[in-house]
Parts: structure tokens; sequence; C-alpha cells
């Protein structure tokens, strides 16, 4: 057991901090963002944007170069939010997130304060946000957005940034500049 938290720690402590260069919370107009790249910053949509409401558990493994994390999440989206309950094999809580309109938190008793949730939030948005909207967000931000099907493809000019792969029940996001791949698997995620 505790072996298994100390793991989902080091995971998201790896995940969030090569993800990012920085972040910061805005509030008002320009609403919360992320580094998506070194120099360009993508702001998050508001929840009104998802694709489609999804309240369903999630198994999740992740990679970072040779090392492979696996756990769960319980997630509630819709229009009015992002909830996620992350947990381990035991079914113990080892975090919680929430994103409303002009608010976004996390909380978990193993994982350090200093995981920025607006990280998980932009890469669930890119995977689950409807693809007009998150175009022209990315487009305000200097990114392309290619759709294929379910696919979906993000470019800094002609540098392929994030790639997201969709199924029936299972999503793969590969982010080609930081280096990691993670797959989400529930029913239906698409």
């Amino acid at each position: 057991m505790q072996r298994f938290t100390i793991f989902v720690t080091f995971f998201f402590v790896i995940l969030i901090g090569i993800s990012s260069c920085a972040s910061r919370r805005t509030a008002g107009e320009t609403g919360f963002y992320v580094y998506l790249t070194n120099n360009s910053r993508f702001f998050l949509l508001p929840p009104q944007d998802i694709e489609k409401p999804m309240d369903m558990i999630q198994y999740i493994s992740a990679s970072f170069g040779r090392q492979n994390y696996f756990f769960n999440a319980w997630v509630m989206a819709d229009e009015t939010k992002i909830e996620m309950t992350i947990f381990n094999e035991m079914g113990a809580t080892m975090g919680e997130l929430f994103y409303g309109e002009g608010f976004i938190d996390f909380k978990s008793p193993v994982i350090p304060r200093s995981i920025r949730p607006e990280y998980i939030v932009a890469d669930f948005q890119l995977c689950f946000y409807d693809p007009l909207f998150l175009r022209s967000a990315l487009e305000k931000s200097g990114f392309t957005l290619e759709i294929d099907g379910n696919n979906r493809r993000i470019y800094e000019k002609n540098e392929l940034i994030v790639e997201i792969f969709k199924k029936d029940n299972s999503v793969t996001l590969i982010n080609h500049l930081r280096g990691y791949t993670y797959t989400m698997v529930g029913d239906p995620v698409n």
C-alpha cells in the first residue's frame, strides 16, 4: 500500500513537473492557462464547452520514459464542472480535483501541493472537449488542431506537440514535446 502511494505521488510530480515550465492562476477575463510549449499558453475552456457529459470510472495507465504507472479515477464532467477523484487499488482516495467556472482546486493527502491542477484539466480538455471550441482556443495561442475521425493532433507551427487517439472505450494522449503518454479506459470514453 505504501509503495503504491509513493509511486502515484511520484507519477503526479513527474507528469505535472515535466508538462509545465510555469503555471499561474489568473482570475477574471483571461481565466486559467497552462504552457503547452515553453513559450505558448493555452487558456482553459469553460466547462460548458465539453463535447458530451461523462460520469464514470476510468482506469489510467501512464508512462514517462521507462517508468509506468497505474491508477483509477472517478470522473464526473458536464457543462458546469469537472470533478475527478483519484483512488488506489484498495479504494482509498488519493486526490480530488474540481474545476468550475472561475474556480480550480486540487486536494490530496499524499500528492504534493506543487501539482498544478490546470495541467490535469488541460489534458482532459484536449481529449474530451468540443473540437470547435478547442480549435478556436488553440488557434488563439498559436496552435493548430487537426482532426481525423476520432483522433486529434495539435501542432505548433509544423511541430507535432500532442496526439490523441480515441476508440470506443479508450483514449490515449501522447505528449511528444514533454515525453509522456497515458491511456484512459472507461465505458465509453468518447
